[in-house]
């Protein structure tokens, strides 16, 4: 099986830091019919800040644009945590139903299963690490790296490179928007510390 998106050359100019998270968290074994990627965001906000908001698994609608609720179905936001997550009307799906499986406030690492719902991401995994960058930003602010990986099933009538298009292209926007709330927050409290 080809690699469709090549984790190596995406992160060719991340630094040994993101080259480190993704051999350690980011490698998944893939059996034939599935397809994997990762996503790179960087973030103009310190690495506590950005974890505070991703860290809350029963909270996904904060910085996914296509959630528009979330219900904890078992548990209180931990492992083993199990989240009935609403779509926003417009893509094809309504719910999706996720399991916590790893969380771990000291390194930053994040990873869910999508266990049911009425959309085609079958035995869908998703690994969410964050690191510090390695070099500070002109001014001070520390910046974080948000790698986001998946393996996931490629449905009848897709091929892997589609598949992981729209993965790909759902799991930027989520970051991307993650970046967008965590830097205007940041920005906010900048602001309301030097008045």
């Amino acid at each position: 099986m080809k690699l469709v998106y090549n984790p190596d050359q995406i992160l060719a100019e991340r630094g040994n830091t993101a080259q480190a998270m993704a051999r350690q968290y980011h490698s998944h074994h893939l059996l034939p019919n599935q397809c994997s990627s990762l996503v790179v965001q960087t973030i103009r906000a310190p690495v506590a800040q950005v974890w505070s908001m991703v860290r809350r698994f029963d909270q996904p609608q904060c910085y996914k644009m296509f959630i528009c609720g979330c219900t904890l179905l078992r548990g209180k936001g931990g492992v083993g945590s199990i989240r009935e997550v609403n779509i926003v009307s417009g893509l094809p799906a309504e719910t999706s139903f996720e399991r916590l499986d790893k969380l771990d406030d000291d390194l930053h690492v994040m990873r869910f299963s999508v266990i049911g719902g009425d959309h085609r991401l079958v035995n869908y995994h998703s690994t969410l690490t964050l690191h510090e960058e390695e070099e500070e930003e002109d001014g001070g602010v520390r910046k974080t790296v948000a790698i986001e990986s998946y393996v996931v099933d490629v449905p009848d009538g897709n091929s892997e490179e589609e598949t992981c298009y729209f993965v790909n292209t759902i799991i930027g926007f989520n970051l991307r928007a993650l970046a967008a709330v965590t830097e205007t927050r940041r920005l906010k409290a900048t602001n309301f510390n030097s008045v």
